[in-house]
């Protein structure tokens, strides 16, 4: 649909149409708001989609974001969304090596058998019990955190106040994660998987003094008020495609094909001039919610940008023939797959990762975490598929920032992909290619994204997945009641860049629909 076949002045104009932009849409559509989507692509959904990425392969990928903790039930069931999840009943396995041996530590969803697991890497029952101890402080966070999400804004004391904690408000919000992991686990690989929460999307060191590693992992174990990450049913496109059938069943019209190129305002009344294919055009509004970087923001209204985000990921999705094997054989690969399989991630192998990308280079030992969307939910896989036994793998690697693409973006990312999988292949029975499946034309069944790629195709500054560096869940100077308000009084930010942001969660969208309704005397 086109821009003007609804109206040419609407309550509300949403540039961009992701997941964010959608629920914005479909909360104000349903409050009786006349609302236009502005979206760039032939499509919406943004980084959360599901496509086909082989050629005449019927396996449709989440192929950028691809897995669920931060989106609120409450949004589900206001929008009356026709999307659910999948629990993984593996938390994570990490294989290793001990005494010239293959072992590894398998953290499933029962206690007796995860305390045998720790006892049989570690020797002795100290880390799981310091581990029960850790993340049953987290949980407690979780719960008192994670509703606040899409509430108006807490100040930082009242945030403290409510996690009611002191230790726990030292050990996420005051001090940097490694002293906290440090001081609780002695064993390396386990502090590595802790502190791999805080490094998703987050070039940092576990002792940054900013914190940047701190908001990471905050975020990462509040999700649903358990810190758990689910498996969205069908890909991350169900989610998406059910958002934008509940806008448009609201009332709002999905402009596909049309990107917004400029935002006048004078704080009452906003005009958006956007472009076609066939030409460019005009609409006014009340209120324009950005779905799109801070960085885009300023480039719309013309405002000074901040400054530049940079990505520090590397995405790679396969689908196999079959899940190779492991040199551990006391797990079965349907296990380690399910949940996070941790590559090279133990605490000083991302020390030193890290340090060496600080310095210019790549990782010798790239550090990454993998699972098997299709162990949990089949359906993603044509039934022939699923019957021959196919399955797709998802790698997400770290500390891969964006200025080490810059000399070549293709050279580097095949020099990664190859010493990325070769980590891989060192805990593995047989060589990852043996597995891989071939597309229509004969090639391997796999695809991998850079920070650059990603810049490239989702327009997502320096291919940064938050959009800029995640913020603290409470006001600070400048963040507004809800988070989303930006220097103009009617132009809010609803992407992930907003304060709350990142990570598929429809927080800004809703917060900055609530913003507008209270505006508006709802």
């Amino acid at each position: 649909m086109t821009a003007h076949e609804g109206h040419r002045t609407y309550d509300a104009v949403i540039v961009g149409g992701g997941h964010n932009g959608l629920v914005a849409a479909a909360y104000l559509a349903r409050a009786g708001r006349s609302v236009l989507v502005l979206e760039r692509l032939d499509r919406t959904g943004g980084a959360a989609i599901s496509t086909r990425p082989f050629a005449g392969v019927d396996a449709r990928l989440s192929r950028y974001s691809y897995l669920v903790s931060l989106l609120p039930k409450k949004i589900v069931r206001d929008l009356g969304l026709d999307f659910r999840v999948r629990t993984r009943t593996i938390s994570s396995y990490t294989p290793a090596e001990r005494d010239g041996r293959p072992t590894g530590l398998l953290v499933s969803g029962g206690d007796r058998r995860t305390r045998e697991a720790f006892a049989r890497l570690t020797g002795s029952d100290r880390e799981f019990e310091a581990w029960q101890r850790f993340y049953g402080m987290t949980g407690c966070v979780a719960e008192r955190v994670f509703p606040t999400l899409t509430e108006p804004l807490p100040t930082r004391d009242e945030l403290r106040r409510r996690v009611d904690d002191e230790e726990a408000w030292r050990v996420l919000f005051e001090e940097p994660i490694g002293v906290a992991v440090e001081d609780r686990f002695a064993d390396d690989l386990v502090r590595g998987v802790v502190l791999t929460d805080a490094l998703i999307g987050t070039f940092a060191d576990a002792h940054e003094p900013s914190l940047a590693q701190n908001r990471c992992f905050l975020y990462h174990v509040i999700g649903g008020g358990t810190g758990a990450w689910d498996v969205p049913v069908g890909g991350m496109g169900a989610l998406t495609d059910a958002l934008a059938g509940a806008a448009r069943d609201a009332g709002a019209v999905l402009a596909t094909g049309h990107e917004a190129v400029r935002i006048a305002t004078d704080g009452r009344t906003a005009e958006i001039g956007y472009r076609t294919a066939e030409g460019e055009g005009v609409v006014t509004a009340r209120h324009v919610l950005v779905n799109a970087p801070p960085q885009a923001l300023a480039e719309l209204t013309g405002d000074t940008p901040p400054e530049p985000a940079e990505g520090a990921q590397l995405k790679v999705n396969m689908l196999l023939k079959r899940l190779p094997r492991l040199r551990d054989t006391s797990v079965d690969p349907r296990e380690a797959f399910s949940g996070t399989f941790h590559i090279a991630e133990g605490y000083q192998q991302l020390a030193t990762a890290h340090a060496q990308a600080a310095a210019g280079e790549l990782p010798a030992a790239p550090p990454s975490e993998i699972y098997c969307h299709s162990l949990t939910d089949p359906t993603i896989l044509g039934p022939d598929l699923v019957e021959q036994g196919y399955q797709t793998l998802t790698l997400f690697g770290l500390h891969t920032p964006a200025r080490l693409f810059d000399r070549d973006n293709d050279a580097v990312r095949e020099e990664l992909l190859k010493s990325t999988l070769a980590q891989l292949d060192a805990h593995l029975a047989e060589p990852l290619a043996d597995c891989l499946a071939v597309d229509a034309d004969g090639g391997p069944c796999i695809e991998a994204k850079t920070p650059l790629d990603l810049e490239r195709d989702l327009r997502l500054p320096g291919g940064n997945i938050f959009h800029r560096e995640l913020s603290w869940p409470y006001a600070q100077d400048h963040t507004g009641r809800w988070g989303v308000e930006t220097t103009h009084p009617n132009v809010l930010l609803c992407g992930a860049g907003a304060v709350r942001g990142g990570g598929v969660s429809g927080v800004p969208g809703h917060n900055a629909a609530m913003a507008v309704l209270e505006a508006t005397g709802e």
